[in-house]
């Protein structure tokens, strides 16, 4: 029997646990889930022979490192920056690891070690990055197999809410962690190339400068770039390509409403506000707001909007940022944690929501001298709360990579990334199975 070491098991795991005790029976595998809240792992295995659930602090080698070396795989669901210190203990003892997260340069210096320890770090196995990387390599694969030449490449991910529970004016819930939503593109200028020129866009005008996207059945999208699409020339072998662009989708009035708040400066995160446990909404919004003593705070912020931004008042009075509720603020606070509190009061999902994550490919190639265009787009829905799209998602790709590892079908060594033919065609295989389906479409431009 081969032992599956789960290192944490936050939301994103709900779906990874089930998929890998339903096929426990099979493979002959036993699952030893690790987490600070045993009942949650409980509530996921029930009394399954297969499950041990486990607490102490993973987060510690001195109390991991026993677990790690009675497994044969490790998986870490920890948070990102723990990953270099589990695959240490990882390469000393010989275990082959899975992590959803991006690379790091600290990460990718281990790739060495790695190799002369024999295993493999399989990381960006997830959704965003995961399924995207897997889903785009098999056309760029084709494409460039079949003689053509890639001109273009676009690529959006959004987690949202299903649209039956899209019932707000931002058409917008929390999926994934609040905190990360509200600091997006804080870390540096977005970078990108459009037809042979790079191009870069400050934080200020991130939520600005947006492409437009209409998904048939789904309706209209925005998407903002990611931080630094174009470190994805060399992992996608796309040297000489004019257009490269990797973004996250969101509706459309969500955009422009959030780019009010960055013009505010209230997803500012650097400084704690003075007296924040006594402020309203009310007054978190006017301490970004001029002293005009003859203006009501909500007049101050139709004269900040303009006439042209208007319409967006509705988004700003629906969430409550005119209330003048004194349990709102809390000591030590930033303005980026006031807004996440104020966004999370009404942006959360309820136990009757469903989830949503959306995904969009555009490829751009010259075929014996004519230029077409391919469209891939996937739309996922969650089961329930438990059970999220984006708990499929990002746990699908993690689970059937750890059938294949523990199966000998993946044999490379070394920090990699689902990128070559014969990891990502099987797994957008079975995720096909699993209700994962990318729709295609071609046409002439």
């Amino acid at each position: 029997m081969k032992t599956i070491l789960i290192l944490g098991a936050g939301l994103s795991a709900s779906s990874m646990i089930r998929y890998l005790l339903t096929h426990s029976e099979k493979e002959n595998w036993k699952l030893r889930i690790v987490d600070r809240d045993l009942d949650r792992i409980w509530n996921l295995v029930g009394d399954h022979k297969n499950a041990t659930a486990l607490n102490f602090n993973a987060t510690n080698s001195k109390e991991r490192i026993p677990e790690i070396k009675a497994a044969d795989i490790i998986i870490s669901m920890l948070p990102a920056k723990f990953h270099v210190e589990v695959a240490e203990d990882c390469i000393t003892l010989h275990k082959n690891l899975i992590t959803p997260s991006y690379i790091s340069p600290e990460m990718n210096s281990l790739n060495g070690r790695a190799i002369d320890a024999g295993i493999v770090i399989m990381n960006e196995i997830g959704v965003d990055p995961g399924i995207d990387h897997m889903s785009a390599m098999k056309i760029i694969d084709k494409i460039k197999g079949d003689g053509n030449t890639l001109t273009s490449f676009k690529s959006f991910c959004g987690g949202l809410v299903a649209e039956e529970h899209d019932d707000n004016p931002w058409r917008y819930k929390f999926t994934w962690n609040p905190r990360n939503v509200v600091l997006a593109g804080k870390g540096g200028t977005a970078m990108f190339m459009d037809n042979h020129e790079f191009k870069y866009i400050p934080y200020n005008r991130l939520f600005d400068r947006l492409d437009r996207i209409t998904i048939p059945g789904h309706g209209k999208f925005v998407g903002y770039p990611n931080r630094d699409s174009l470190s994805y020339k060399n992992t996608y072998g796309l040297d000489g390509i004019a257009t490269l662009y990797r973004g996250t989708l969101r509706r459309p009035n969500f955009c422009k409403g959030f780019n009010v708040f960055i013009e505010l400066g209230m997803t500012d995160d650097s400084f704690e506000m003075v007296d924040a446990h006594e402020l309203s909404p009310r007054d978190f919004l006017n301490a970004f707001l001029p002293y005009i003593s003859n203006l009501s705070v909500e007049d101050k912020f139709k004269y900040f909007l303009r006439e042209d931004r208007m319409y967006l008042y509705d988004q700003f009075d629906w969430l409550g940022i005119f209330d003048d509720d004194k349990d709102f603020g809390f000591k030590g606070a930033t303005p980026a944690q006031l807004l996440e509190k104020l966004m999370v009061r009404k942006m959360s999902l309820s136990k009757e929501d469903k989830d949503m994550l959306v995904m969009y490919h555009e490829f751009e190639y010259v075929q014996n001298g004519k230029n077409k265009k391919i469209v891939s787009s996937m739309i996922n829905i969650g089961e329930d709360e438990v059970y999220t799209s984006m708990s499929n998602t990002v746990g699908l790709p993690i689970a059937i990579a750890t059938k294949m590892i523990l199966n000998g079908e993946i044999k490379s060594t070394g920090v990699t990334l689902p990128i070559q033919k014969e990891v990502y065609e099987p797994i957008l295989n079975e995720l096909e199975e699993n209700g994962v389906v990318f729709n295609e479409y071609e046409s002439e431009l």
